[in-house]
């Protein structure tokens, strides 16, 4: 008769690349189920056929939603079973699950372990249906011809592992020490291809152990083309030779970075680390784990990490997570197969970009408690950082975070500030996210952090209080974890029917599966929370230590542009403003400074308004370009977004979030949706000022203003359009009268060898109120400044953005 059967099932995954594992597992489902239902049907001799099978995977917001349908035909006299097997990434919890078979509905319930297996034991000896998963594999209930279901149960040796953890995150042009231990012929192309990623700014060796411990080189060498060929030499020279000396190899690692820090061979803003590659456990030297891990943890500095790779099965894993986790690293099965040198390459290319180090992420006191981890180590290429807490009070409406981290060439401060009843909104969006969503977020990193620590617990009592702590969190949200299993009961016209689903004991991989019902899957069971909220936050920083994002003392006079554009120049010695106006066509680059002695440039260019306003295209600074050849940055401000480039390293900020960026000698600050601030030496300051308009506005378009210190240290050779200025000219005005419009006085004015009629009127700087601005009153120049600037303003446009200004 045939069998139909479906369950489905909620687990929560962390990383976005572990989603993508996650449906690219669910779609090998199929194959794992036609797999075991021939292997039974092999076994047994009977005749058992798979008509249909579906999976559906929905993954949302880290959560999976997977639904699988299978139609199973028992076409012999007797009573058959099969079985499927479902594998989920390592770090996944299963914490909704519910089957039907047969019309019988089977509802997931997370119990304390011993709890679970006594209702189990007591339901098996009342000749109840029940069923049990061990070591990440659900067994399915038997399919045979008569109505009454049977059940029976299967015990399986660890699979296969996966545990990427909290995935990576990378940095250009970070100095990265690496040593690698090696064994094992099959992964020498790989080492060598790994030798060619290295780039001059590397330093690195090799060590070898078996029995013995050899280094490539004593020292760190730097990866230039000579070193890397004579590294690729020896690396092929490695033969197998029997024996893991892993305690040795990794204290002559940890002292080479040892003596290359002392030596000041390292740079202090560079991520050194440890790459241990090892297929089996150690066997010569000291040989007990336990103590290799406390001789790593004893030498080990601070600034160092240790990244671990286990080839194959025949090496302990559980150590070499323990060990990597105890120092600030991570640990990567390595399958020893056609691959294996891929996927090593694959690693690599991940922790050898950091990104930053040293990141703390902080709250306002009494607005959030119970957070998750908050600071971290490193942060890799391709990956995430989140921190989760419980908002306190429940009445917060908006919620500051503060960031602080450090990269190859600055110092970053980085302060947001979220609205929650958005975020609620945005959450609310996502079809298949619930509400609650949040908290079971923050109980999942909980819970993962707990059984970190718990796996290094250094006593007995410490160990147990953890485990307490997990137990009651898994409890709470229903999660099945090392220390409980899932308890499935079902009704059929009142006869119930139990099944568990137990966690593998210590989570070699993946735990359990599920089903749902031959009718389509039942509502998903909501977990609604009320007060106080809960939230996820991107980022976050001390505002202690953030004191230097703040707003600037804004002097009395300056040097600005704003508008359309409207130039205002102070001249400090004849304490007057003098005003003009740029009438250019969108599109064009003005350069404003240009400083061959300082290494400044400072250009802009312009937007043009979205229609014609008397018979003209208005014009706007859309872009402003902020260049320091000193220190090879560049600073872009336009009105979506802020890039940041130095060298080949390009970041990008929005305007959503005060961000602080400390360089060498540039000091770079973002206060969110008003205004960047660059300053260079402590000499030369600028201000670049955010206009928004209102989006669907028929004219006007969002644009820039711009303001300068007066009080500029530029060089002799500064010149531009507001840069000549620096060497203030002698002006004399005369002859004021009335003008056309008496609230204008008009006058002459005499300026480098030229008499020009100027007009008595006023400009805005709108550093105060972005709104209505505060007049400056100034003598205005006509015909584009014709006459008070060098030569005429075509002579300022340029080409591109980061051009510079050669002569006038």
């Amino acid at each position: 008769k045939k069998k139909i059967t479906s369950f489905f099932f909620w687990f929560i995954l962390e990383g976005s690349w572990k989603c993508i594992i996650q449906t690219i597992l669910s779609f090998f489902l199929s194959f794992f189920l036609y797999f075991f239902v021939k292997q039974n049907r092999a076994i047994q001799g009977n005749d058992i056929t798979v008509k249909s099978y579906k999976v559906e995977s929905r993954i949302t917001l880290r959560f999976a939603h997977t639904t699988v349908k299978s139609s199973v035909v028992n076409s012999g006299p007797n009573a058959q079973s099969i079985g499927f097997n479902v594998q989920i990434p390592k770090r996944a919890f299963i914490n909704n699950f519910t089957m039907n078979v047969n019309g019988i509905t089977f509802v997931g319930s997370v119990k304390e372990k011993t709890v679970a297996r006594k209702l189990y034991a007591q339901a098996r000896a009342r000749g109840k249906a029940a069923g049990i998963v061990r070591y990440g594999f659900y067994i399915h209930p038997s399919t045979h011809p008569s109505p009454k279901p049977r059940y029976f149960r299967q015990y399986r040796n660890p699979g296969q592992d996966m545990s990427w953890e909290n995935g990576t995150y990378g940095h250009p042009k970070l100095h990265t020490k690496s040593s690698f231990g090696y064994h094992g012929n099959m992964l020498l192309e790989a080492m060598k291809a790994i030798l060619d990623d290295l780039s001059m700014d590397d330093y690195f060796s090799i060590i070898d152990f078996n029995h013995n411990v050899r280094c490539w080189s004593e020292d760190l060498v730097q990866a230039s083309s000579l070193q890397v060929d004579e590294a690729k030499k020896y690396v092929q020279s490695i033969k197998p030779n029997g024996g893991t000396n892993i305690n040795e190899a990794l204290l002559r690692a940890v002292q080479m970075l040892v003596r290359a820090s002392n030596q000041g061979l390292i740079d202090p803003r560079s991520v050194s680390m440890i790459i241990l590659v090892s297929d089996g456990d150690p066997t010569v030297g000291e040989i007990k784990l336990n103590t290799i891990q406390k001789n790593v943890k004893r030498v080990m500095r601070e600034e160092f990490s240790l990244f671990s790779l286990g080839i194959g099965f025949d090496v302990d894993f559980d150590f070499l997570e323990r060990m990597a986790m105890d120092n600030r690293g991570v640990a990567q099965r390595i399958y020893a197969n056609h691959d294996a040198a891929e996927q090593l390459k694959t690693f690599y290319s991940q922790v050898s970009s950091p990104l930053l180090r040293s990141i703390t992420i902080n709250f306002p006191e009494n607005t959030v408690n119970n957070v998750t981890q908050n600071r971290f180590d490193k942060f890799f290429s391709g990956s995430e950082l989140i921190v989760a807490g419980k908002l306190q009070p429940s009445d917060l409406t908006t919620l500051q975070s503060f960031t602080t981290a450090a990269a190859a060439n600055m110092d970053l401060n980085i302060q947001t500030e979220a609205d929650i009843r958005e975020l609620d909104s945005v959450l609310g969006t996502h079809q298949h996210s619930f509400t609650g969503f949040a908290r079971q977020m923050w109980a999942y990193i909980t819970v993962n952090q707990l059984l970190a620590e718990r796996s290094v617990a250094p006593t007995a009592s410490k160990k147990r209080r953890i485990t307490q702590r997990i137990l009651a969190l898994a409890l709470e949200q229903q999660f099945v974890t090392p220390l409980t299993a899932m308890l499935v009961e079902g009704h059929d016209q009142g006869r119930p029917e139990r099944l568990i689903a137990d966690s593998p004991r210590d989570s070699k991989h993946g735990c359990c599966s599920a089903t749902a019902p031959l009718s389509g899957p039942p509502p998903v069971q909501q977990l609604v929370y009320s007060n106080p909220p809960w939230l996820l936050p991107t980022v976050a920083l001390n505002p202690n230590e953030v004191a230097g994002v703040h707003e600037s003392i804004i002097p009395e006079h300056i040097t600005g542009v704003d508008s359309d554009p409207h130039f205002i120049i102070h001249l400090p010695k004849s304490n007057i403003d003098i005003c003009f106006n740029i009438d250019s066509k969108p599109g064009h680059i003005l350069n404003l400074i240009s400083d061959p002695g300082t290494g400044v440039t400072i250009n802009s260019q312009l937007v043009g308004s979205k229609k014609m306003k008397n018979n003209k295209i208005q014009t706007y600074f859309g872009t402003i370009s902020i260049y320091s050849k000193t220190d090879s940055v560049q600073v872009i401000v336009g009105t979506d977004r802020i890039d940041l480039m130095e060298g080949r390293n390009n970041h990008s900020f929005s305007w959503g979030a005060t961000v602080e960026l400390a360089l060498n000698r540039m000091r770079v600050t973002i206060v969110k949706e008003q205004h960047v601030t660059v300053t260079i030496d402590g000499k030369i300051s600028v201000m670049v000022l955010l206009h928004r308009v209102w989006k669907k506005h028929p004219v006007q378009v969002d644009f820039l203003g711009i303001y300068m210190s007066s009080d500029n240290k530029y060089s002799t050779q500064v010149h531009g359009l507001i840069g000549q200025f620096a060497q203030e000219p002698k002006v004399k005005v005369y002859g004021v009268h009335e003008g056309a419009d008496p609230k204008k006085k008009e006058a002459t004015m005499e300026v480098k060898g030229n008499k020009l009629a100027v007009t008595r009127g006023w400009q805005k700087d709108y550093r105060r109120d972005k709104k209505r601005g505060s007049d400056v009153y100034c003598w205005f120049i006509h015909n584009s400044g014709k006459g008070f600037i060098d030569g005429s303003y075509t002579s300022y446009i340029l080409p591109q953005l980061d051009s510079f200004l050669t002569a006038i």
